[in-house]
C-alpha cells in the first residue's frame, strides 16, 4: 500500500485593505513662510505611515 505525502503547502489569508488609506498614499496639508508658519490651503500626497504605501491591512 502505498502512503500518502503531507501537504505542506500553507493557505495565505486575502489581504484585507489598510482602514486609513486603502490605496498607501494619503493627502495631508503643509506648513508655508518664512518665520511665522501658516498652513496652505493646498495639499501634498504621502506615504501612508500605517500599511508604509502597500495598501494592506498589517498583520499583527
Amino acid at each position: 500500500m502505498a502512503t500518502r505525502k503531507a501537504s505542506t503547502t500553507r493557505k495565505t489569508a486575502k489581504q484585507q485593505p489598510c482602514p486609513d488609506c486603502q490605496t498607501g498614499q494619503v493627502s495631508e496639508s503643509f506648513q508655508v513662510g518664512g518665520r511665522s508658519k501658516r498652513q496652505s490651503d493646498d495639499r501634498q500626497e504621502a506615504l501612508c505611515l500605517t500599511c508604509f504605501g502597500t495598501g494592506h491591512a498589517p498583520t499583527e
